[in-house]
């Protein structure tokens, strides 16, 4: 915990109000409240416990010790909402709006570990996937340092208060094709890629919620496959509500930390890609 140096830490269970109040917020005041809670597989029970109903819980217990602001790390994804966790994430934020707090609630586009999933692989001497031509989605991916910046910006720059922001890194926007490509060129080899068709995460998906009405645990399973599915098809970018397209120039962008410069430390040792629940491949 040396990179936490100044602060205290304080383990809490945010799923019991009980918790939060007693090993938490210990009935102290503090100013604002900075959460970067998010549930761990999207799935619907998952994300309703923790995206929506913990961050209430956790609302709750900083308005009745006196915070008047909060910070809210969300997800840009939500602006087209599919999937159970984001229709959690804009129940809470919705609530959160309407809770009196000053709020910013920050949509950030993919994060770096979400992208360096094939690093590996490639290593490995296997081809990089791609769903369809690799042109279907783009992004702005945004580093863990440069998140936090923006994060931490929020607590005293009027400017990103009582807004939602969707944010970025710096660009050019890039689909996973010139991410593949770039990985081969930064190993020296030969690009090889391997195209695996949108209609297969979409027949998964409905193989597994039809069997998942006999079989529960299906059902899971099948939301991870709609999950994927939606994240092979759809851009992380501002959407335009007029047009319904994605736009890379309306996409905000901040800091100085590239994906293929992340790519260059995970390659040379001097990074790790620790994605836990959100390895794909």
């Amino acid at each position: 915990m040396h990179f936490l140096s100044g602060a205290e830490v304080r383990f809490g269970e945010v799923t019991d109000p009980a918790s939060l109040a007693e090993l938490g917020f210990r009935n102290e005041r503090f100013d604002t409240v900075v959460s970067c809670l998010a549930s761990r597989t999207g799935e619907p029970r998952d994300a309703w416990a923790i995206d929506y109903q913990a961050h209430l819980n956790v609302l709750s217990q900083a308005k009745a010790t006196g915070v008047t602001q909060m910070v809210l790390l969300s997800a840009i994804c939500v602006q087209k909402p599919r999937l159970a966790f984001q229709y959690a994430k804009l129940a809470f934020e919705t609530a959160l709006m309407r809770s009196g707090l000053t709020y910013s609630i920050v949509r950030p586009t993919a994060y770096f570990k979400s992208l360096a999933g094939q690093v590996t692989r490639v290593q490995q001497g296997k081809p990089y996937l791609v769903f369809g031509d690799g042109r279907l989605t783009a992004c702005k991916p945004i580093g863990d340092a440069d998140l936090a910046a923006y994060l931490a910006d929020c607590l005293q720059d009027v400017s990103l208060q009582d807004k939602i922001l969707a944010i970025g890194g710096p660009g050019p926007a890039i689909t996973p094709l010139e991410q593949g490509e770039y990985l081969f060129d930064l190993l020296g080899r030969k690009p090889r890629f391997k195209h695996v068709p949108i209609s297969l995460l979409s027949g998964v998906a409905v193989v597994l919620g039809a069997l998942g009405k006999v079989v529960p645990r299906l059902a899971a399973k099948a939301e991870l496959a709609r999950i994927g599915h939606y994240y092979a098809t759809e851009s992380m970018l501002v959407l335009d509500p007029e047009t319904g397209r994605y736009d890379a120039d309306a996409t905000p962008e901040t800091g100085q930390d590239r994906l293929f410069d992340y790519y260059r430390r995970v390659i040379n040792g001097s990074e790790t890609v620790e994605r836990g629940e959100h390895a794909v491949f």
